[in-house]
């Protein structure tokens, strides 16, 4: 953010009046700043998405490990009967377990520690961070080596238990069915009636609230693409046909990644709003839906970037001259809009049913704990011993308490459908309407523009240069084409030495001399230019939280940072909670051009095909 978290003082004086602050609960802090409130505004977009991706941390490719970790997490707070969303439910998984330990420890820590330290408010301030990051660092350390001991252990022990599934499938079945229809008895009749009494009347609010930012998001995210193909064209035609087209596609190919020109879809989700259902369904913050919808707009963008450029691709030997290049454009881009919109659709629905569960489950399960939770242990005799590991009554009851909500919660949103709300289509209508030759499209290598029609050899492998490109970001720079501050890292003394990163990223805190060094050059280079925005390749991690283990801003950074132990304040929490990380992707319409949050990939994954009904299977395992 740009100004002090509420509450608290600065304990630095930023040498400009454009600061930008990276705020942590528990590590320290990092200030920046810049020269322009227009270049503060950039860099803040930069960060955003930089915050973004790394609190988005646990990948989402893995189908078993990934819910079973947010489930424990999540079954750990309700046992202290702690329910609803958790912000620092964001990184990777040790991260949220330093962040789990730390809730808990750090106000004990303050009690003990806070009485004996000496000096003034703003030294007592500064010390205090001190100690709060060298235990986190520690916390952080102990977690690390503890989860990995445990993922080690469930990897030795999954061969057995696979072979046990396989032998004994039917058994396991019919003993959870028979489970799941004994606490059903038990479990349904007092769910529903608490759904009819404290939910039902209140899922058409919270539905409008997420409809009108969300979609309002990615109909910005639909005029951004418009508008930069439309620009595309008409300067394909007036500047010189396919030699500029292939600069023009190496630009478009990163448009999902351009935190810059994104900002104005990102920002939609600032209006998302739950007022008075904030308090009544205990969301601590609404910020986990922002950052899960956000994520959803790059994605659907970076898609309709591929299959443009894809088509695009196929159309360019059968041209004749410029006049056939602009018509071709603009058929192609009438196609991938029509796509665009109705793969909106479909990821939107799925995305309000998800949020839907996130807010009411937790409610429902906090409501029911005081007459159901204490009843469950008696259905444990249900289970055969041989079967505990597979078949667990506290999974099985909030299975239960999931069905009790979810035909209402998916015939809302399919209401809202029917009534073309928002542009929100019915899925019967998107399979009808499809275009099947988008859906022929294959998934191959990478069309690497520059190297196919320029007949210049890339100086470094494309591979390479894919995964760096995949990771670009705006550099921002002023208007009268000078260079921002060089920066500078303060560590207090006595504050523990941080590691090397395993991999340090060019523009990223910790990378080394070379690679500031080359930016620099390329950024001399663009300010003797036309004075255009230019990209920085910037890594996937360090950039937004202060991770144990990395390094701070190394001194010749891009812009002015000075990195402080941490300070309370921020204009927004950089760390938010993501969706569950076990929630399958949306069915690709378009052929997808996977990102996964957690790092980028060389090469693209196939798209899955998967089925487009309106039914509740399949969603009741995403929770």
């Amino acid at each position: 953010g740009v100004t002090p978290k509420s509450g608290h003082s600065p304990i630095l004086k930023c040498p400009t009046d454009f600061p930008l602050i990276l705020w942590h609960p528990y590590a320290r802090h990092y200030y920046f700043c810049v020269m322009t409130g227009k270049e503060q505004e950039k860099w803040r977009a930069v960060f955003q998405d930089c915050v973004r991706h790394c609190n988005n941390g646990i990948s989402e490719d893995s189908r078993v490990e990934a819910p079973a970790f947010t489930d424990a997490i999540r079954m750990y707070r309700q046992s202290r009967e702690q329910y609803g969303t958790w912000d620092m439910l964001c990184g990777n998984e040790t991260q949220v377990l330093s962040n789990l330990v730390m809730e808990e420890l750090l106000p004990e820590l303050k009690n003990a520690i806070g009485p004996r330290l000496k000096g003034k408010a703003p030294e007592r301030q500064r010390t205090w961070i001190q100690v709060s990051d060298a235990v986190y660092r520690m916390v952080y350390e102990l977690a690390k080596a503890q989860y990995d001991a445990a993922v080690a252990r469930c990897e030795q022990e999954r061969p057995q238990l696979e072979s046990t599934i396989r032998t004994d499938m039917d058994q396991i079945i019919t003993s959870k069915e028979h489970l799941a229809s004994k606490i059903r008895a038990f479990v349904l009749p007092k769910a529903e009636v608490c759904v009819r009494n404290h939910v039902q009347p209140y899922i058409s609010s919270i539905l409008e609230a997420l409809m009108t930012p969300t979609s309002q998001g990615f109909a910005e995210v639909r005029e951004v693409f418009f508008k930069e193909v439309t620009d595309m064209n008409m300067n394909v035609v007036n500047e010189g046909g396919l030699e500029k087209l292939v600069e023009y596609m190496e630009k478009l190919s990163h448009l999902a990644f351009h935190p810059v020109k994104m900002q104005s879809c990102y920002e939609k989700m600032d209006q998302l709003k739950l007022e008075g259902l904030q308090q009544r369904f205990d969301v601590s913050s609404t910020s986990v839906f922002k950052q899960r919808a956000q994520i959803h707009m790059r994605q659907q963008m970076d898609d309709a970037v591929y299959t443009f450029e894809t088509l695009l691709h196929q159309e360019l030997g059968k041209l004749q001259g410029k006049d056939d290049l602009c018509k071709s454009i603009q058929r192609i881009l009438e196609r991938v809009l029509k796509k665009f919109d109705y793969d909106s659709s479909t990821v939107r629905k799925k995305f309000f049913r998800e949020a839907l569960l996130q807010i009411t489950i937790p409610f429902l399960l906090k409501k029911l704990a005081p007459t159901c939770k204490g009843e469950l242990a008696k259905f444990q005799e249900l289970i055969f011993e041989d079967f505990a590991s597979f078949i667990l009554v506290e999974n099985t009851y909030e299975e239960v308490v999931l069905q009790s909500v979810m035909k209402d919660i998916m015939q809302a949103v399919k209401e809202a459908a029917v009534q073309r709300k928002h542009n929100l289509y019915r899925d019967s209508m998107v399979m009808h309407n499809s275009d099947p030759n988008l859906h022929l499209l294959g998934e191959g290598l990478p069309i690497d523009w520059s190297e196919e029609y320029s007949g210049q050899a890339e100086a470094e492998p494309a591979a390479e240069r894919r995964r760096r490109a995949k990771q670009v970001v705006s550099v921002i720079q002023d208007d009268e084409g000078a260079l921002p501050y060089g920066a500078e890292a303060l560590l207090q003394p006595g504050s523990p030495e941080p590691r090397e990163p395993e991999e340090a990223q060019p523009g990223v805190p910790g990378s080394p001399p070379d690679a500031v060094k080359e930016i620099r050059e390329a950024l001399a280079q663009e300010s003797l230019g036309d004075g255009a925005e230019e990209r920085l390749m910037n890594g996937t991690d360090g950039s937004a939280s202060p991770v144990p283990g990395a390094d701070p801003p190394a001194a010749s950074s891009v812009s002015h940072a000075t990195a402080a132990p941490p300070s309370p304040r921020e204009a927004k929490v950089p760390h938010v909670t993501p969706a569950p990380p076990g929630a399958q992707s949306p069915p690709p319409a378009c052929p997808q051009r996977s990102d996964n949050e957690t790092g980028e990939r060389e090469e693209r994954s196939p798209p899955q095909p998967r089925g487009t009904t309106e039914s509740g299977e399949g969603v009741q395992t995403e929770f």
